[in-house]
């Protein structure tokens, strides 16, 4: 039984950290319509400089979340204002645009980790903090992953609670929904573009923060959290934050029962049950 209950809140630490780095890719293409293939670099970017700054100037690894995250949003918001708004206007259909963004996505990824590669080069890196253990009873607890779990269901809380209760998170879903009608309506689509990839850029800025303070990292992660992320959002349905954060729950829940089996299969197990998804059930848990 407490083995049991072990793997279940493993998994919803695990979970923690798969919904906040997969529900900024859910709005990027739910709204935008951008599959951004290079969101794990941001992931790994945001990483990374919490790992300069924590290592180089002692600054607290949860302090980084003010830094990282909002150097993200930039990013991301001057992104897609130079580049995805420059390839929407050239493209002659919404269908064309999201393949040809889809490639552009592809080539940031190479862009924005040749970058990494060459400030911070291959090696693993990584650092200690908050490495003790807690006790729920007879349970023990990683004290950084209980810390990670309660920073992640806290952040995606709120901004859930922007896009249901802000004048700006209405317009994000009114553009989403229907982009002629919010248009008509005196939504600025493109601003809400901007916003809408610049908070997906947020919030894996976000995500790799939480990912520094208890896993090792290299400038190559990226693609794998990529991954996980798409697994996420296909798993919650496309487009659909509630969806993501359930979805991100349920994949880490999956991801720590396999990994109590057989640690060496939890990738292989999630690249067959995203397989299984897009034969079962494309549209996921939300989807429509």
């Amino acid at each position: 039984m407490i083995s049991f209950i072990n793997i279940l809140l493993n998994g919803l630490l695990l979970g923690g950290i798969y919904a906040i780095t997969a529900v900024g890719l859910s709005l990027q293409y739910g709204v935008a319509r951008i599959l951004n293939i290079a969101h794990g670099e941001f992931i790994m970017f945001s990483a990374f400089i919490t790992w300069m700054l924590h290592t180089t100037l002692g600054i607290n690894p949860l302090l980084c979340l003010a830094v990282a995250g909002p150097l993200m949003f930039v990013l991301g918001y001057l992104i897609q204002k130079f580049l995805y708004k420059t390839l929407k206007d050239k493209t002659p259909s919404p269908a064309a645009f999201e393949g040809s963004s889809m490639l552009l996505a592809f080539g940031l990824l190479f862009v924005i980790q040749n970058i990494a590669v060459f400030i911070w080069g291959n090696n693993i890196e990584g650092y200690t903090f908050m490495a003790y253990s807690v006790y729920l009873g007879d349970i023990r607890l990683s004290a950084n992953r209980l810390v990670i779990l309660v920073l992640a269901v806290l952040i995606c809380a709120l901004f859930y609670l922007f896009l249901t209760r802000t004048r700006p998170g209405k317009a994000i879903r009114a553009a989403s929904q229907d982009p002629e009608a919010a248009g008509l309506m005196g939504v600025e689509i493109n601003r809400m573009l901007a916003l809408c990839f610049a908070l997906g850029a947020l919030m894996a800025g976000f995500a790799g923060v939480l990912i520094s303070l208890a896993y090792q990292l290299q400038t190559t992660m990226g693609m794998q959290y990529t991954i996980i992320a798409i697994i996420v959002v296909v798993l919650g349905g496309l487009g659909s934050i509630p969806g993501s954060l359930i979805g991100g729950f349920l994949l880490g829940i999956f991801g720590s029962i396999v990994s109590g089996i057989e640690p060496g299969l939890t990738m292989a197990a999630y690249y067959l049950l995203f397989m299984v998804l897009l034969l079962v059930k494309p549209s996921g848990i939300f989807g429509r």
